[in-house]
């Protein structure tokens, strides 16, 4: 067992705050099945709304949490908005997450 103080062992408020909310992001169906298409590339709301099955309006309101949590990002190509998750850090904790279900 490591030999840290009492205070290396509990996490901060703001911090404890913070993957309160990203984990929260999981939470969700919807979410849960756009953030895995967005794991392997960019994509645009329609493509999105094609894929997980439900309305473009539905994703859209999904992609704003996303993008109010900072899981993606949007890029403009003339008319269209592309989604993509910029952070490899979410991308190996949501594989991870995936993976420990499909383990168990």
């Amino acid at each position: 067992m490591n030999s840290t103080s009492t205070s290396d062992s509990v996490l901060d408020e703001h911090t404890a705050a913070h993957v309160a909310e990203l984990f929260r992001a999981f939470s969700d169906t919807s979410r849960v099945r756009i953030l895995f298409a967005l794991t392997t590339q960019e994509m645009n709301v329609n493509t999105l709304a094609g894929l997980v099955g439900i309305s473009e309006s539905a994703v859209s309101h999904h992609l704003r949490s996303l993008r109010q949590m900072e899981l993606v990002v949007a890029r403009r190509e003339g008319k269209e908005v592309f989604y993509r998750i910029e952070d490899e850090h979410i991308i190996s904790l949501f594989e991870e997450g995936v993976k420990h279900v499909q383990h168990g």
